[in-house]
């Protein structure tokens, strides 16, 4: 429990630090943005990052996996997935650009090449290197040395931000030319560990069959990871697509952009769980493992609705644009919508963690498609909001899909009350979308209530007399 709790701080505090400070940058920087730039880059960022999950092939399962199962063999796999990811991401690279280059919206055309050039260098220079980075941290349980990288890379691009938006004026530009920068220091930052410290050295000369094998236990998984896209972007293609104007993408857009430290949380908790469920299921004790579910639920769901039902007041500090600053009711849907998260890991650890993921794409595809019919049926009617109430629905049903998975039935060996823990979600979205607009002091309330009410179930949970 206490690794869990550290590392899930580390993990998650580490990336909070720079978007707090993103946060915090906020009022200056809004007053020389526009609800088009936020479109502009909404637009932008949707579709490389519906084309970001080919550029690993779904590979890091299998970088987990080996750890696990290959005992001090793993390097070797490692370094030929390495090299063979580093000629792929080439290729990648290349492609990624062709697809920048066709769909940028109105309004960045005359920054094509730049665009371009700036999104692909990474991939070609760096390759692989920050996910093998990442899993080699996540594995060996070493979340501070992947902590520190995070936190100069990141306040290194939120600076570099307000560098470029507020005294160059470079509007939605500033975002992508300090983007690359961050990313260009962050893999520098990996090198000399992964490269030489840990040799991780790529091998080029890998063996075919290696990376076939690789790649069928790897590639079941793309579309699986591509549900992230249809979930998280794919709004924003179809608000594109059905032509809603760049000031509404934008208005939804910054919506978005604010509830992201809050999904960087939810996936950093992801992270730090996955290593210690799968040494609990390596002893087969898989009670330890729903322990750190629902207590990983508990303190998620809290801790989401007290900071929703103070995001009018945080939108009324940070943004300084009227035209941008009521959109808290949507951020307190999205953000609500993370709470799928935790629950949601019940099945999905233990099928990867037994190998039987190969349909796990099944319902997160699923989910995705639902998304982007929701949107298809309702935007021309109600406009952007709807994007937001599907993005909802579509994750609680992910969480509720996974159990249904006939390869999960077939390995059930406790019940982890999903249904229970989804109803709960949705009624906590409920009460924060209309406490959002009560009294201060109502509120302050209400939030001292709860936090001394977690504190006590967290210390029953600790003592073991709950669960």
């Amino acid at each position: 429990m206490k690794k869990l709790l550290s590392h899930t701080a580390i993990y998650g505090l580490a990336p909070q630090l720079p978007k707090i400070l993103g946060l915090v940058i906020l009022p200056i920087i809004t007053k020389d943005l526009t609800a088009n730039d936020y479109g502009v880059y909404g637009v932008i960022l949707a579709y490389t990052s519906a084309f970001s999950v080919l550029s690993l092939l779904g590979i890091r399962i299998v970088l987990l996996n080996s750890f696990y199962h290959y005992g001090h063999r793993y390097k070797i796999l490692w370094r030929q997935l390495f090299g063979f990811l580093h000629i792929w991401n080439i290729i990648y690279g290349f492609l990624l650009g062709l697809l920048i280059y066709y769909i940028l919206p109105v309004g960045a055309e005359r920054y094509r090449f730049t665009i371009i050039i700036l999104t692909i260098l990474p991939y070609i220079i760096f390759g692989p290197l920050s996910i093998i980075s990442l899993t080699y941290f996540q594995v060996n349980q070493k979340p501070q040395q992947l902590a520190y990288r995070n936190i100069i890379g990141g306040v290194v691009t939120v600076l570099l931000q307000l560098l470029f938006i507020s005294k160059f004026k470079m509007g939605f530009m500033g975002w992508i030319y300090a983007s690359f920068i961050g990313v260009t220091v962050t893999n520098l930052s990996f090198v000399h560990i992964i490269y030489f410290k840990s040799e991780l050295f790529p091998i080029f000369n890998f063996k075919i069959n290696t990376i076939k094998r690789s790649l069928k236990e790897s590639l079941p998984m793309v579309p699986h990871f591509y549900s992230a896209f249809l979930l998280d972007s794919s709004d924003k293609i179809v608000m594109d697509y059905q032509k809603v104007d760049s000031s509404g993408i934008g208005k939804y857009n910054l919506a978005y952009s604010v509830s992201s430290p809050f999904q960087t949380l939810v996936n950093s908790l992801s992270t730090a769980i996955t290593p210690l469920a799968y040494e609990f299921y390596k002893k087969k004790d898989e009670l330890e493992v729903r322990k750190l579910i629902f207590v990983s639920q508990l303190g998620v769901s809290i801790f989401t609705f007290l900071s929703c039902i103070w995001m009018k007041e945080l939108f009324q500090i940070l943004i300084k644009n009227n035209e941008l600053k009521s959109m808290y009711g949507l951020a307190i849907i999205i953000i609500m919508a993370y709470n799928y998260r935790p629950i949601y890991l019940g099945a999905v650890l233990k099928l990867n963690y037994l190998g039987k993921n190969t349909n796990l794409w099944k319902i997160s595809l699923l989910a995705g498609v639902l998304n982007i019919i929701i949107n298809l049926i309702f935007i021309p009617f109600y406009g952007y909001k709807v994007a937001a109430y599907s993005t909802f629905i579509a994750f609680m049903g992910m969480a509720i899909f996974s159990y249904l998975l006939k390869e999960y039935k077939e390995i059930k060996s406790i019940n982890y009350y999903q249904y229970y823990w989804i109803f709960f979600n949705i009624i906590l979205t409920i009460i924060a979308y209309f406490l959002v607009e009560y009294l201060f002091f109502y509120k302050l309330g209400i939030t001292v209530v709860l936090i001394t009410l977690s504190l006590m179930i967290y210390f029953f949970l600790k003592k073991k007399i709950i669960i």
